[in-house]
């Protein structure tokens, strides 16, 4: 595995780190077509646990497989591939060093009443299966979030103990928070710094809009230009550290092709490190979800 001088000084941000968590954080930035470029495309396919197989896969059935998402994150040449821990076991073998894997430690069901995530896998799991990183979700804003935020240091102090990576999928929910303030670009950048300020490798936001959202914040955004999804994404970068961590976004709900492109033409020109894709991939045809994110590639690597 080649480290480049890109990858080398993203490694470098990390100070506290241990050589094997550097090395972890390395395997998923020299894999694939984006390797030794800071940029990524990761595949996460978690949404069964919150949604339920028939609203996730049946509008494309073999994803019913999890051998079909481990073969496309390989087929499309992408950094990654995230998921819980019985769809990683599933193809654990078969795909053995083919491609860095992230255990979604930590998951809803669309059952539950609370803002709130279940731990279903731990540490020795992600390390019994090879994985180079855990993921875990916190909801900034939900009632639950305090021990959502405890709970999260506990995994991520354990993972990095033992050289891997972590993950954090940072998504404002519950609480006081309107429908609209969710995607508020002032939530979006507290979520992100909440998210570097408890130890995550990666982040994972979802774009946000220009809405602000609290009251208190609003006179801190006076005068900035958030009018562009490319401002406020460069906006997100500064929140996580000024670009010290790495910052994916999320893809969100499927929708149409030129769309997506659209967000990872903003995510590239904000100085995002990439995109983390599911939905919008895994939900289309397998030759419509390969060309989509051979676009996307494309589009990071400045070719579209």
């Amino acid at each position: 595995m080649r480290i480049t001088r890109t990858v080398k000084k993203i490694l470098d941000r990390y100070e506290g780190d241990n050589p094997g968590t550097k090395a972890n954080l390395a395997r998923i930035l020299s894999t694939g077509r984006l390797s030794g470029t800071g940029r990524m495309v990761i595949l996460p396919v978690d949404q069964g646990f919150e949604h339920g197989p028939a609203r996730s896969f049946a509008v494309n059935p073999p994803a019913y497989d999890p051998h079909y998402h481990y073969q496309l994150a390989i087929d499309a040449g992408l950094n990654a591939y995230a998921a819980p821990l019985g769809a990683l076991e599933a193809g654990a073998d078969s795909f053995a060093g083919a491609i860095p894997t992230i255990l979604k430690v930590n998951s809803s069901n669309s059952w539950s009443v609370h803002k709130d995530q279940a731990v279903t896998a731990g540490i020795d799991d992600a390390l019994r299966l090879g994985c180079a990183a855990i993921g875990l979700t916190i909801y900034p804003g939900s009632e639950s979030f305090d021990e959502m935020l405890e709970e999260a240091r506990e995994l991520i102090a354990e993972a990095r103990s033992v050289g891997l990576a972590a993950v954090v999928w940072s998504y404002p929910r519950g609480g006081r928070l309107s429908k609209e303030g969710e995607l508020a670009l002032d939530v979006g950048a507290y979520a992100a710094h909440l998210a570097a300020l408890i130890g995550a490798h990666i982040i994972k936001v979802k774009l946000p809009t220009d809405h602000i959202e609290q009251p208190d914040a609003r006179k801190a955004y006076e005068g900035l230009d958030i009018s562009t999804q490319a401002s406020r994404v460069a906006h997100i970068m500064q929140a996580a550290f000024a670009g010290r961590r790495l910052v994916v976004f999320s893809g969100g709900a499927t929708k149409g092709a030129d769309a997506v492109y659209d967000d990872a033409r903003a995510i590239a020109a904000g100085g995002g490190n990439g995109s983390i894709i599911g939905r919008n991939s895994f939900q289309r045809p397998r030759e419509e979800a390969l060309a989509l994110l051979d676009r996307i590639i494309r589009i990071y690597l400045g070719k579209a």
